[in-house]
C-alpha cells in the first residue's frame, strides 16, 4: 500500500492490566535491589477490592510484599476509600513459589556450554527500530503514549482536579510509502469525577493536552473522539479485572511490528521473553543508526537452558542491504543471555520504570542509548 492509516494505542497507568504490570515490576525490583541474582515470575490478577500474585521467585531478599503492593497502587493514585480499588483498603491474596528445580538448573548452567546461563524459556522475541522519528519508534505509538503520559502529568500535578487513573489513548496516521504526513484521528477515553461534564472534558483534551502532546503534529483536520461513550466515572480495577501482560502491544510497537507472543513485566533478565526483546529492539537500532537500513526487525529464538539462540534474522523490509545488515549483526552482537544481561546491564532495580508508555523509545534505558 502506498498510502494508508495506522492507528495504534495506549493506556495509562490506572488502566487494570497496567496496574497488575506495575505491581509485578515493583514485587521485581524491590528483589533485584537486595538480591541482583533473584529469579521473579510474578503474576498479577486485580479486580474490585482483591491483588492475587501467583508465581515463582527464588531470591535471598527479604521484602514485605504487601508494603510493596499497597504502594505501587498508592504511588499510580488509586487512594479513594470510598472505592473498592485503594491502597490502603484491597486483601492480597500471595500464591508465590520458588522456582523448580529443573528450570534453576538449566538456567544457571546452560546445556550446550556449562560456563555459560541457559535461556529461562524458548520462546522467539522481535526488536523494530524505524527512522521515522528521532526516537526510532513508529509515530502512532509513540503519539499515544505521549497522550497517556500528558493525561498522568496533568492528574499528578493537579493542574486539572477531575482526572482519574483510568484512561486509553489511540492516535491514527497517514503514511505515503513510510514517510509518515499527518496526524488524521484521536481518542481519548478518560475517567473522571462524576462532577464535571462532558464538554469541559473535551475542551481541555481538544484545546490544551492534545497540542501539548502532539507538538507539530497538531492540525485543525484531525477528527477528535473524547469519552465516545458518555460519562467515565467508573475505571480502574474498582470496575474492571486486570491481569499482567495482557498489553504487550502496547508496550511494544503498537502493532507496526512483530511480537514473538512473550509479555515483559514481573519477570527478571534471565527471562528471555524481556531481556531478548529488549536485546533485539537495542540491534535493530544500532542497524538503523548505522545506516543499513530505514527500517529494521531483528527475530531472535532460544531453546530452554541452552546459551547460543536457535536462530537470528534481520528484516530490512527492503529498505536496506539485507546480508549486509545480517553480517553486520552477526559479527557485533552477541545474543547469548548472559552476554545480553552484561550488555544492557539488567541487573539493576529497573523495571518499574519501563512498565507504563512504552518499553521502548524513552529515554534512560539501556537499550535506547
Amino acid at each position: 500500500m502506498s498510502q494508508f492509516v495506522f492507528t495504534s494505542e495506549s493506556v495509562a497507568e490506572g488502566h487494570p492490566d497496567k496496574v497488575c504490570d506495575f505491581i509485578a515490576d515493583s514485587i521485581l525490583d524491590a528483589h533485584l535491589e537486595h538480591d541482583p541474582l533473584a529469579r521473579v515470575a510474578c503474576e498479577v490478577l486485580v479486580k474490585s477490592g482483591h491483588v492475587v500474585l501467583a508465581g515463582e521467585i527464588s531470591s535471598n531478599a527479604e521484602i514485605n510484599i504487601e508494603q510493596v503492593v499497597r504502594g505501587a497502587i498508592r504511588t499510580i493514585g488509586y487512594t479513594d476509600p470510598g472505592e473498592p480499588f485503594n491502597a490502603d483498603g484491597v486483601s492480597i491474596t500471595t500464591l508465590l513459589t520458588r522456582q523448580v528445580a529443573e528450570i534453576d538448573a538449566g538456567v544457571s548452567r546452560a546445556t550446550d556450554d556449562g560456563s555459560q546461563q541457559g535461556a529461562g524459556d524458548q520462546g522467539i522475541m522481535f526488536g523494530y527500530a524505524t527512522r521515522e522519528t528521532p526516537e526510532l519508534m513508529p509515530l502512532p505509538i509513540l503519539l499515544a503514549h505521549r497522550l497517556s503520559r500528558c493525561l498522568a502529568t496533568a492528574r499528578h500535578s493537579g493542574e486539572v482536579s477531575w482526572l482519574r487513573p483510568d484512561a486509553k489513548t489511540q492516535v491514527s496516521v497517514h503514511y505515503d510509502g513510510d514517510i509518515p504526513t499527518k496526524v488524521t484521528d484521536v481518542l481519548v477515553s478518560t475517567q473522571h469525577a462524576p462532577s464535571v461534564d462532558q464538554s469541559t472534558i473535551a475542551t481541555f483534551i481538544r484545546d490544551v493536552l492534545v497540542p501539548r502532546a502532539l507538538g507539530s503534529w497538531t492540525s485543525n483536520e484531525i477528527r477528535f473522539l473524547i469519552n465516545p461513550s458518555g460519562s467515565f466515572v467508573e475505571g480502574g480495577p474498582s470496575a474492571d479485572a486486570g491481569v499482567t501482560g495482557r498489553k504487550i502491544i502496547v508496550d511494544t510497537y503498537g502493532g507496526f511490528a512483530r511480537h514473538g507472543g512473550g509479555a515483559f513485566s514481573g519477570k527478571d533478565p534471565s527471562k528471555v521473553d524481556r531481556s531478548g526483546a529488549y536485546f533485539c529492539r537495542y540491534v535493530a537500532r544500532q542497524v538503523v543508526q548505522q545506516e543499513l537500513a530505514r527500517r529494521a526487525e531483528i527475530q531472535v529464538s532460544y531453546a530452554i537452558g541452552r546459551a547460543q539462540p536457535v536462530s537470528v534474522l534481520v528484516d530490512t523490509f527492503g529498505t536496506g542491504d539485507p546480508a549486509k545488515a545480517a553480517a553486520y549483526v552477526k559479527d557485533t552482537f552477541d545474543f547469548r543471555p548472559q552476554a545480553v544481561i552484561d550488555r544492557l546491564r539488567l541487573r539493576r532495580a529497573i523495571y518499574r520504570a519501563t512498565t507504563n508508555y512504552g518499553h521502548f523509545g524513552k529515554p534512560g534505558l539501556t537499550w535506547e542509548e
